[in-house]
């Protein structure tokens, strides 16, 4: 008589647990700046630190190389995302992204687009990339090492196609790499390139030195999905922030030595120089 009792509670409590939502994974995309295997390295130890903090699973994404990183904003697939500057000004514009936080490296919030060469190359000056190939990094979206650059390069009234040739590396490192075995005569990239640690383990940057920098602008930038709730965009924002001197550790890990609140204020001067070669108004 008390084995239907017993196998109706069971069902219901079968039931109960198949009625309760799994936790969803909050999902953390990291651009392609430097290698995957790299860049998980790098940004493990913070996806752990916000995941212990916030009380639930916090997933590392980091995408083979810049079409498919899109893709993946383009979907709305990152809840917290990592990127540069003008995927941040694109995907506030069309996918409603909030700026929480901007990297410090090297002590500075502030970074620049620059032209890296050879020593030995013989150029001096942007006017002497006149008939070059320069390799940028990653693609057309990329700030620091495309547009920026590229900035550069129409202040001195180089035009792409016209005057130089225009090459892409999977990344900024690998197109600093290649210009120092003589792949092409300029690398596009951000101004501290020479300073990082992977690229300095693989080449002898005192065989390289930075042609021109671009005017200086905020670092790069953190986001959240702009259907957060703003509580918890403000927890992320505190932990990530909170980190110096705290938790050194991570800060180590991703290579910088802060993450400093930021808004979207802080583009005016990212919006100016995509307007000067792209001509979008974001």
């Amino acid at each position: 008589m008390q084995k239907p009792s017993f196998l109706r509670a069971l069902i219901g409590l079968t039931i109960l647990t198949l009625s309760v939502p799994a936790v969803a994974d909050l999902t953390m995309g990291v651009f392609p700046r430097r290698p995957v295997a790299k860049t998980h390295k790098m940004f493990k130890p913070l996806a752990e630190k916000l995941s212990r903090e916030l009380g639930e699973p916090v997933k590392l994404l980091v995408a083979k190389d810049f079409k498919a990183f899109w893709k993946g904003v383009k979907n709305k697939q990152y809840d917290l995302v990592h990127y540069n500057q003008y995927h941040y000004l694109l995907s506030h514009k069309q996918q409603g992204y909030k700026v929480i936080a901007v990297n410090e490296e090297f002590g500075t919030n502030r970074i620049a687009g620059a032209l890296s060469v050879r020593k030995d190359s013989g150029i001096n000056q942007v006017a002497d990339l006149r008939g070059k190939t320069i390799l940028f990094g990653g693609g057309k979206k990329a700030m620091g090492s495309y547009i920026a650059p590229t900035a550069i390069l129409m202040n001195a009234g180089l035009k792409a196609g016209k005057d130089y040739t225009v090459r892409f590396a999977k990344n900024p490192p690998s197109a600093v790499i290649g210009v120092y075995n003589k792949a092409a005569d300029a690398a596009g990239s951000g101004n501290v390139i020479l300073r990082v640690k992977g690229v300095k383990k693989k080449i002898d940057v005192d065989q390289m030195k930075i042609l021109a920098e671009s005017e200086p602008f905020i670092h790069l930038p953190w986001a959240v999905k702009g259907d957060m709730p703003a509580d918890k965009a403000a927890r992320i924002q505190k932990i990530m922030t909170s980190l110096k001197g705290s938790d050194d550790a991570v800060l180590k890990a991703a290579a910088v030595t802060n993450f400093v609140k930021a808004t979207d204020s802080d583009f005016a001067k990212v919006r100016e120089i995509v307007k000067s070669v792209t001509g979008e108004d974001l």
